[in-house]
């Protein structure tokens, strides 16, 4: 990898990661008054029907993927054709949205009102605000074409400077969610909506004037649709599994227990998407480049990019995860006023599944890369398919509600560690043995990165303020130190010293 193309890499990163601390500060904020104004049950009903939105939201999220990598693919031939592109894809977001929008509330309401476990007298709230969150699905998915082009062009400093604004908007909506005398639950609907729309009418402004191709009129062309279209129905496939898994077991949760029982996994999926979050800000750095070397020949060049980027994707999860599992009591203590019985064992299913995910989505970006995703389609979603049903049996059995965390884990580890490596060695055409080895690394750096941590934890008290910072720093200097000694290679280490020497002199000459 050249030294520009790191340094982009690296500034692009450090742009990603200053937008998902201050939006993570904020979101966990903003969750946990949030439960406490709403209360458990109401914040159960938000999730359990925002959950409904979501599955049926599905579809723009295969139609995004294929997006966003055919804009970057175009960036990367000599002679692109960007705006006939981007007319054609916001046309066909514009129809699917619409799609989406009827489809949810003849088959959403229905649902709601005769499958779901909510209490008679919140049903009103419930069907109030799930006609709130379609409307921001229909916006959210209109909006893919904007997005997918500021990735492809790789500003994601302008991420940051909105986030700015998006972080002023949540704290508001919490302000107002407390002082306002209406329902809160349909008050909560109508503000988040609200936020949505101002965040994407920000970013759709931005576009139109800095990218061409933006202002492009409505058009269609079927020759380029053609590929987004094959590249996406494959998409599809995987992405309707994804929602079964992701969005249908809160469903399906919510017919045997009480909307309490979904607040607990769903504030654990706040956590995991938090993980999740920290991983796509790296990705979504790195994987324009991935795929802008394909596109330009570079074959090698995007192997080693993808490979190596799976590592230090997984490096900095763990980074996360070592000291977030050790301390995840006095950590849900600082998050929330009060913590439900049964969340912790939750979150740290949720924080394991997000280390496996970091693998699953990286190696991903191999077969993204190369276009061909029909095997991975079918493959990889055959174990989101079983989960439903697995979740459901066990359910019937009498097993515990948290059953579904741990059938989620061992799903992920099952494609982190045999399907993706498979795939990428039979479609993308990777070194099997390379691609291992970079797994064995991973997994040998958290076992002798985790000794001295959990020996830690066992001698002391993580409850007190003296055992919590001790624990903590010896879980970020032990991770730390065995990445930088064993994780990196010699020419990753003498660029950020590099990197490091620069800064300490531009700041002693500030």
């Amino acid at each position: 990898m050249a030294d520009s193309n790191k340094r982009t890499i690296a500034r692009n990163t450090v742009f990603l990661y200053s937008r998902l601390i201050l939006i993570m500060l904020v979101s966990l904020y903003t969750s946990r008054v949030t439960l406490k104004v709403l209360g458990v049950d109401d914040y159960g009903i938000y999730q359990t029907v925002g959950g409904v939105v979501s599955f049926l939201a599905f579809l723009s999220n295969a139609l995004a993927t294929g997006t966003s990598r055919f804009i970057t693919f175009e960036m990367g031939k000599e002679k692109p054709r960007l705006s006939e592109l981007f007319a054609t894809v916001r046309v066909a977001h514009i129809f699917l949205a619409s799609v989406i929008v009827v489809a949810g509330e003849v088959i959403g309401l229905w649902f709601i009102y005769n499958k779901l476990v909510i209490p008679p007298e919140r049903l009103s709230a419930a069907v109030f605000t799930f006609h709130f969150s379609m409307a921001a699905t229909f916006l959210k998915i209109t909006q893919v074409p904007y997005n997918s082009t500021l990735i492809a062009h790789e500003r994601m400093n302008v991420y940051a400077y909105i986030s700015l604004l998006e972080a002023g908007l949540k704290l508001l909506l919490v302000f107002l969610l407390n002082v306002i005398l209406f329902d809160k639950l349909e008050v909560y609907a109508v503000l988040m909506c609200a936020t949505t729309v101002t965040v994407l009418v920000t970013y759709r402004i931005y576009c139109r004037r800095k990218f061409p191709e933006t202002r492009a009129k409505l058009s269609f062309d079927r020759e380029l649709f053609k590929g987004v279209a094959s590249f996406s129905g494959w998409s599809l496939f995987s992405s309707s599994a994804s929602a079964l898994a992701n969005q249908g077991v809160t469903v399906v949760t919510d017919m045997f227990f009480e909307p309490a029982v979904v607040t607990l996994r769903s504030l654990a999926l706040n956590i995991n998407t938090v993980l999740n979050d920290f991983m796509s800000s790296f990705r979504t750095a790195v994987n324009p480049q991935i795929v802008k070397k394909y596109a330009a020949g570079d074959l090698d060049g995007s192997k080693r990019l993808a490979l190596t980027s799976t590592q230090y994707t997984y490096y900095l999860m763990l980074l996360i995860v070592m000291p977030l599992f050790l301390l995840t009591e006095p950590a849900l203590n600082i998050w929330l006023d009060e913590v439900p019985d049964g969340l912790i064992p939750f979150v740290r299913l949720a924080l394991i599944q997000g280390l496996f995910q970091s693998i699953d989505t990286s190696l991903y970006a191999a077969i993204y890369a190369k276009g061909r995703i029909r095997e991975n389609a079918v493959i990889s979603p055959l174990l989101d398919f079983i989960q439903l049903p697995v979740i459901y049996a066990l359910f019937m059995l009498g097993f515990p509600p948290v059953t579904l965390a741990w059938v989620a884990a061992a799903c992920y580890a099952v494609l982190a560690f045999i399907v993706k490596p498979l795939l990428v060695r039979f479609i993308a055409g990777y070194e099997y043995g390379a691609v291992m080895g970079m797994l064995g690394k991973c997994m040998v750096i958290t076992v002798v990165s985790a000794v001295i941590p959990v020996v830690s934890s066992i001698l002391l008290d993580e409850n007190t303020i003296a055992g919590f910072i001790i624990i903590l720093m010896v879980s970020l200097i032990s991770v730390s130190a065995v990445v930088w000694t064993v994780g990196l290679d010699r020419g990753m280490r003498s660029l950020i010293t590099r990197w490091l020497k620069e800064l300490m002199s531009k700041k002693r000459k500030w």
